[in-house]
């Protein structure tokens, strides 16, 4: 790549005259994929959560979170392209970065914005068709995915004290679209709504999902809510299955296959 002029997924142009060498990805599940594109030289500076592949947390700067991410480490490093996400980073403290780096920011709420943003930094990086074989062997995985015969009335709790679920306007809720479940929080105005027992109970779901990130929930809270819930299938997940846009989405895949032949065919 000679002097390219790209744009992010909020439309603003980056001039980059080069391959970017000094990168910092502030995102986890676009780090994993950068690593997948086989860019790790490349690959300065990442956060606490970017926990794929494992030993980048020993090998990469960790330059704090992905919403309190420290601009002065940043600055150490001085990068040539720093990879952003509009809902997973503080939009004050990129602001901030763009006034020194180049700053390419994803806003992924579907499949179909995954693919771009895997396309982009295909192109950015100049692995394109390294790219493009991540996202056939992606579509092809799922389009084995088994779906129900009707929707599962379905509840995807992310937080405990309060309950917090998704609504429509989430990938999560994208991703359970696509494994034939029906998210009884959808119309929620707010993108991750509270909400209380009584709420939960009233929506009457079939199935109701605690997931494992962010609040990590276990047994004891599978338990608990088994109680109040008792009309209900409970079942601990893997957030990242859900939540991560990345090549992770190969492991989705084959993950959303065993919820599919474990539990969501027996609610049929």
């Amino acid at each position: 790549m000679m002097g390219k002029i790209i744009k992010d997924h909020l439309n603003f142009l980056i001039s980059l005259p080069d391959v970017p060498k000094r990168v910092i990805s502030l995102v986890p599940s676009q780090t994993e994929f950068l690593y997948d594109l086989g860019i790790e030289n490349q690959i300065l500076g990442i956060t606490k959560y970017c926990v794929h592949p494992e030993h980048f947390l020993k090998t990469k700067v960790r330059v704090g979170g992905t919403k309190n991410f420290k601009i002065e480490a940043i600055k150490v490093l001085n990068p040539d392209l720093i990879i952003a996400n509009k809902e997973e980073n503080n939009e004050d403290l990129i602001l901030k970065l763009k006034q020194h780096y180049p700053v390419w920011v994803s806003d992924i709420k579907t499949m179909d914005d995954a693919y771009r943003m895997m396309s982009d930094l295909g192109e950015i990086f100049d692995k394109l068709p390294l790219a493009q074989n991540i996202i056939n062997t992606i579509q092809t995985e799922f389009s084995e995915i088994p779906r129900p015969r009707r929707k599962i009335r379905t509840a995807y709790l992310i937080w405990r004290k309060p309950y917090m679920s998704v609504n429509h306007d989430t990938f999560i809720s994208h991703m359970l679209d696509i494994s034939g479940l029906e998210n009884v929080f959808a119309g929620e105005e707010s993108r991750y709504p509270e909400v209380t027992i009584e709420q939960i109970q009233a929506a009457q779901p079939e199935l109701v999902m605690l997931s494992s990130e962010p609040f990590p929930f276990s047994e004891k809270h599978l338990e608990e809510l088994a109680a109040q819930l008792p009309d209900s299938s409970l079942l601990l997940v893997d957030g990242e299955m859900y939540s991560w846009y990345g090549s992770r989405l190969i492991a989705s895949a084959a993950y959303l296959k065993k919820i599919y032949a474990n539990v969501i065919s027996t609610l049929e």
